[in-house]
Parts: structure tokens; sequence; C-alpha cells
């Protein structure tokens, strides 16, 4: 069965105005800032989209929005999960009238749930849905985690055709990926193992650095999934340090202030999300500034 995806899927940012409404305008710009330079997916509405922030009807808009200009250049992938099994399946059936192509739907939050509660609010959705879903495990903000033997169970359904994954478990992916073979696809969600993952065989990445640089997220996911590894590693290398960087704070803050310091206006942060302290600030200035080599590249010329 064909990916979703396969190569960098950027995690956009929401931007908003002053008055803490969405700006359509730059959202527009963003996105064909990300086209023109290879990103292969575009995710609305996702952690870094500040998607808990959003209202139903912004998010609709968003998705509406997003999947009338990408005008299928390439897929958009809209987040429309939540810890209400009822919700996500009422909010993705509308946002399949929007004409996106596929959702990301996160673990339940908060209230949580067992494996076979996970199988089966997994499994409900996609009984019901036209789109094929993304499961999303970020237990770093769910506060729960899906098994290996768990990615098995859901790769049976053939509407649950792919998943983000947000642990650092390099072992329980490696058997995950094994143990589902070709019915599941994974996506790592840190871009700090790009590389890695390409190796273990994930499909590409749903990236927050993309942001930033998504024609260098671009190749350097495509070199590690082609198998030109001295290449891809080098590249993750360099990257390094400003990926640390970009999340010494709860994301998408680091991420929305960097792109304000290359002069791509993000807009403002949704409370409670608030500015980085001036120590990270400037520690996070520091790698943009380092990352940029100034002999040969100009920021103002890169973007």
């Amino acid at each position: 069965m064909k990916p979703i995806f396969v190569g960098s899927g950027v995690a956009i940012i929401t931007p908003f105005d002053k008055d803490e409404k969405i700006d359509f305008d730059r959202f527009q710009k963003l996105i064909e800032f990300q086209i023109a330079n290879k990103t292969d997916a575009i995710i609305v509405c996702g952690t870094t989209g500040e998607g808990s922030t959003l209202s139903t009807q912004e998010r609709l808009k968003l998705f509406s929005f997003a999947a009338e200009k990408v005008a299928g250049r390439v897929p958009v992938i809209g987040g429309t999960g939540s810890n209400s099994t009822s919700f996500s399946l009422n909010l993705a059936k509308e946002a399949e009238k929007t004409g996106i192509d596929a959702h990301l739907m996160v673990t339940p939050y908060y209230n949580k749930t067992s494996q076979n509660g996970l199988i089966r609010h997994y499994f409900t959705l996609a009984d019901e849905l036209n789109k094929p879903i993304i499961v999303y495990n970020v237990p770093g903000r769910t506060g729960m985690n899906i098994t290996a033997e768990t990615y098995k169970k859901l790769s049976e359904h053939p509407n649950i055709r792919g998943v983000k994954e947000a642990d650092n478990n390099i072992t329980k992916l490696t058997k995950a990926i094994g143990l589902c073979g070709k019915n599941l696809d994974f996506y790592i969600g840190n871009d700090d193992m790009i590389c890695a993952s390409a190796f273990l065989g994930c499909k590409g990445v749903i990236s927050v650095l993309s942001n930033i640089l998504p024609l260098y997220t671009h190749n350097m996911t495509i070199k590690a999934l082609k198998g030109e590894n001295r290449e891809a590693v080098a590249m993750q290398n360099r990257a390094m340090p400003l990926i640390d960087a970009l999340f010494s704070d709860v994301n998408p803050i680091p991420v929305k202030h960097a792109m304000k310091y290359l002069k791509m206006d993000s807009g403002i942060l949704r409370l409670p999300l608030c500015e980085m302290q001036e120590e990270k600030a400037e520690k996070l200035e520091r790698c943009l500034y380092e990352f940029f080599d100034y002999s040969d590249m100009m920021i103002d010329h890169y973007l």
C-alpha cells in the first residue's frame, strides 16, 4: 500500500496576530515557503500548530484553507485527535469535508486508557472515517505510551496507515517496525532521530525543524532513506545543537522565536504558552547564528 507520504512533513506552526486571531495571510506564506523548499507533507493543527488552543471552527478553517492553497501539491494532514473518541470522530468527519488527505490522531491524554482501550478507540475511528489515520504517540505530553504489540494489532485495520512515533525508545521502535512489516508506516516525531529511524525502516519525519529549515530537513531525510549514510549523518550532526535548542522550552515556543529571529513573522503564542526566558532565547539565537555560515549563506538569502 502506498504511504501517505515519504520524506519530511512539517508540523506547521499556526500564526496568530496581536489579538490571538489566526493570521491566514501569514499562514499562506508559510505554506508556500514549505512547498517551494520541497516539504513532502503539511501537518496542520498538531502540537506545533497549537491545536489544543484552537476551537473546532478554527481547526476546520485551517484545514480548509490549507487544502485549498496546497491544491494537491503535497498531502495535507489534519490534527483531529483528542481524549474523547466521540469528539474526535465528529471533528474528523467534518474535517474530511474540508479536503484534507489524512488524519493525525493523538492518543487520549489526561483520562488516558489501557492498551485495549487504545485499540478500541482507534478501531472505532477507523471504522467510521474515509481518510487514513496516522496514530500519534507522544508519551511526554499524554502520559501514556503505545506498545509494539498494540501497534501490531492496530496495523490489522486497513484504514490505520501510519504512526508518528515521538517516544525516544529505539528498541521499541525497532520491535514495532519488525512486528508490523508493510502493514503500518512509521514516521519519527523527533528531529534528532531522523537518520537513526530511517535506517530502521521509518518512512520519514513529522518535523518541527522543517518550519525553519524545510529544504535542509527534506534533503537530510531523503539521503537517510536512500542509504546515503555518510552525508545524512553529517547533516544530522550539524543540526543537532540547533535541534536541541528548539526543544529547550515547550514546543512551539522556541521554533516561533527562531522564526522571528530569521525574519519569518510567526506571530504571537496563545496562552498558556509564553515567550522564552532570555537565557534560553540567547542560546537559541546563538545556535541559529552558528548554523548559518555567514561567509557564504546569509539568512535573508536562504529564506
